[in-house]
């Protein structure tokens, strides 16, 4: 569900043909995982078809020409509306949360409000499972404390993003 979003947000500002959103995504998130060409064509058509991403126009290749995709307001609304939305707290989620800070610092919007916002979820369902697990078997429990500590881990990676947004900002350029 991010992958979208990513290529959203890195339109946002510029157009780019496919094989360029596709360097510039494994370049910023990729890491272990880039992606494949063919996955990046058709993400941005369902974004054309949706209404989020348009064609702006075509520039020659080595090959056929190459079609310059644009984010539409559309596009804009949607990926400003996913960034401000926290995430439900689970495990893996820093990869989620990552892309978001990235994207944030690369558009100028608020960084710090997503953090604080994400923060504030992850507490809240840190006083949910303690609150159940007080009350469940050891089963329910042991459940209950993995989802604790990879919580308490999130937060521990917010607070240290929190206090590096100035240095990533200037990576970024902003």
């Amino acid at each position: 569900m991010t992958v979208p979003y990513a290529l959203l947000g890195l339109l946002e500002g510029t157009t780019r043909h496919g094989y360029d959103v596709k360097q510039a995504y494994d370049r910023r998130f990729g890491g272990t995982r880039p992606l494949r060409v063919g996955h990046v064509y058709r993400i941005l058509a369902q974004l054309v078809r949706d209404g989020h991403v348009a064609e702006a126009g075509t520039e020659p290749g080595a090959g056929p020409e190459r079609k310059r995709y644009a984010i539409t307001e559309a596009g804009v609304t949607d990926l400003g509306r996913w960034l401000a939305e926290p995430e439900e707290p689970q495990p893996q989620l820093q990869a989620v949360l990552f892309v978001k800070v990235v994207l944030a610092l690369m558009s100028g919007r608020p960084a710090e409000e997503y953090l604080d916002a994400q923060r504030d979820l992850h507490l809240a369902r840190m006083r949910e499972l303690t609150a159940a697990r007080r009350a469940a078997g050891p089963q329910a429990a042991l459940l209950a404390d993995y989802q604790l500590f990879h919580i308490e881990a999130d937060l521990r990676w917010i607070e240290h993003a929190a206090g590096r947004l100035d240095a990533l900002r200037a990576e970024e350029g902003q």
